[in-house]
């Protein structure tokens, strides 16, 4: 099996303010430090409105669609800003995490990541939030649900932010497992142990600020991947933000890439055991430009490893 790279140029014409960090070279550096590897590459594909509303209502997504400037960028909340690429960026997202989760379990890949911009594991059920428009993750967690009968999915976050999206559209769906790791103090303020989800299905794991490699290490194996291992999980998808790295300017946590490369394997590992190793990970967060391209090129290292 081979590892697939879905990801798609549209994603380079979601525009934000000059200075903003969620900015077009994330990407662009994220790609450039794949080159060269053996990977299945493949065009991320446009979402359609009915896999939007998988986890949003019509409402939500035609709020988004009228916000798209014909030129310029405009600002739909404190964070979140829009281009006229945007909402295309933000659908490839979408489609290509869907097309990941098909190629993996349909066997064409034995796991997937997923590079694209804006992230979407902020975004809310009928809400946008730290530079995020639609639940990429969430929706793919109900993609395999829905559409390939999947009864247990398995979604772990360690952006340095609590994955408060993801938990809000999963939160009462007893069919997944959102685990999230993340700084605490930091924006969103959200994902307290005592959060757990309507059906037990939400795990958060707040790590205090400059918490390094080892207390993230002792966490996971302490919580995490025992909690993994008693769903027994038939898909593992991963919200991948580099952003708990050290040199990230927009948080406090102290992890370095053997640190990504370490979780990586671990759930890798995981997925072995409980579903043939089927992993989609999906780009979220990471801002100092060559930290997050040398993360993801951890992360991705891996990920060729065992697929």
């Amino acid at each position: 099996m081979t590892t697939a790279l879905f990801t798609h140029t549209d994603c380079l014409d979601h525009l934000t303010p000059q200075g903003h960090p969620e900015q077009v070279a994330r990407l662009s550096h994220v790609l450039a430090a794949l080159e060269g590897r053996d990977l299945m590459r493949a065009e991320a594909p446009l979402a359609s409105e009915d896999d939007l509303r998988l986890c949003h209502p019509q409402s939500h997504i035609d709020r988004v669609r009228a916000a798209v400037p014909d030129e310029g960028v405009v600002q739909l909340d404190a964070d979140t800003w829009m281009s006229p690429g945007s909402l295309d960026a933000a659908l490839r997202g979408v489609g290509g995490a869907l097309a990941a989760v098909d190629a993996v379990l349909g066997g064409q890949a034995g796991n997937a990541f997923v590079a694209t911009r804006p992230p979407g594991h902020h975004a809310e059920t009928e809400r946008t939030m730290g530079f995020c428009l639609f639940g990429t993750v969430a929706i793919a967690a109900r993609h395999a649900m829905e559409r390939h009968g999947l009864s247990r999915v398995a979604v772990v976050d360690f952006d340095v932010h609590h994955g408060n999206g993801t938990q809000d559209l999963l939160w009462s769906e007893a069919r997944s497992l959102f685990v999230s790791s993340h700084q605490s103090p930091l924006w969103p303020g959200t994902g307290t142990p005592d959060e757990t989800g309507a059906h037990g299905n939400v795990l958060n794991l707040p790590l205090a600020p400059r918490s390094d490699g080892a207390v993230f290490r002792a966490a996971y194996e302490a919580q995490v991947f025992p909690a993994i291992e008693a769903f027994a999980p038939e898909l593992i998808l991963i919200s991948a933000g580099f952003d708990a790295h050290h040199a990230d300017p927009l948080a406090e946590l102290n992890l370095t890439e053997a640190d990504f490369e370490w979780v990586t394997g671990r759930l890798c590992d995981l997925a072995q055991a409980h579903c043939g190793g089927r992993v989609v990970s999906c780009l979220e967060g990471g801002y100092d430009l060559q930290a997050l391209a040398a993360s993801a090129a951890a992360h991705v290292d891996v990920l060729i490893a065992r697929g």
